[in-house]
């Protein structure tokens, strides 16, 4: 057994992880499957960098007896949390994929605004239809979610011009609890959702909250898609009394047959809001300082 900390991750994070403690740390490659390959492969490995995608090694974290600490790529973490022993410690790339984030809130409320997404839809069906549009500047906008990811999107949107309200979980200056909610979406001409996915924030876009929002407005989601009830908002959009942008959905993806996808209210995408390469490569130098720590013993 080495004296050196073994770690393992992605292929492209393997050389920022050697440089994080040179001496000190040594990286192996992560098997391509999992299974009782992925177990021979990974049993010396106490720092594990673990992408979202290899839901293939999920099973298999409990029979490595070395991990000590998983670093995830991205923000959120209830994919993997049922699945970590006790003994292992969670670890996220803080602030890494805010801005990409917030860029796409911002871009699904101009695109929207200013009629480039639905004029995208038309071109599909050859279609020339001019109608006027509307500006963001001046946009009142509910903001749910005031982590970093919240404050980023919040200073985005602030200085195109939107007028910004900010709720969480507690209240505090500027920042309204969500006991508040209720009233504040009656007149927003957008609610954007910006919260983890846990039992409290599960079904809060439900059928009575999207009822209170007005006519016409719109609901961006770049949250999880268990944040919204998909029947009820897809009730509202099929009505024609709400729009949606959404990069996440419930279920995640949505059934070739589900009526969002065509529904002439209704912008998806494919979950992609933090997915840009700048992102990922802050988060995989994030997973490299956080090695460095480790290795010098900072667990």
């Amino acid at each position: 057994m080495t004296s050196q900390v073994v770690a393992s991750g992605p292929d492209d994070a393997l050389l920022a992880l050697r440089a994080a403690a040179p001496g000190r740390v040594c990286v192996v490659p992560q098997p391509s499957s999992g299974g009782s390959a992925a177990v021979r492969a990974l049993r010396e490995v106490e720092f594990l960098v673990l992408e979202h995608q290899r839901t293939d090694l999920l099973p298999v974290l409990g029979e490595l007896p070395a991990l000590r600490l998983v670093q995830t790529l991205i923000a959120g973490a209830e994919w993997l949390e049922p699945y970590l022993p006790d003994r292992v410690r969670l670890s996220r790339p803080a602030g890494a994929r805010d801005n990409a984030v917030a860029e796409w809130v911002a871009a699904a409320l101009l695109g929207l605004a200013g009629g480039l997404l639905p004029a995208v839809r038309e071109q599909h069906r050859r279609e020339w239809r001019r109608a006027e549009s509307a500006e963001l500047a001046g946009a009142r906008v509910v903001l749910i979610g005031a982590g970093s990811i919240g404050r980023c999107a919040r200073d985005k949107l602030a200085g195109l011009g939107a007028a910004v309200t900010v709720v969480a979980r507690t209240g505090r200056p500027e920042v309204y609890p969500v006991t508040a909610l209720a009233d504040l979406v009656t007149d927003a001409d957008a609610v954007v959702l910006l919260v983890p996915a846990t039992a409290e924030t599960t079904g809060l876009a439900g059928a009575g909250l999207l009822a209170r929002m007005p006519d016409g407005a719109v609901l961006v989601n770049a949250a999880r898609g268990t944040v919204v009830d998909t029947a009820a908002l897809t009730a509202e959009v099929l009505s024609g009394r709400l729009l949606a942008v959404l990069d996440v959905t419930d279920p995640e993806p949505l059934p070739p047959e589900h009526p969002l996808w065509t529904a002439a209210g209704c912008f998806l995408s494919p979950h992609i809001a933090g997915a840009t390469r700048q992102g990922r490569a802050r988060a995989i130098e994030a997973a490299a300082r956080r090695l460095a720590r480790y290795a010098r013993g900072e667990r």
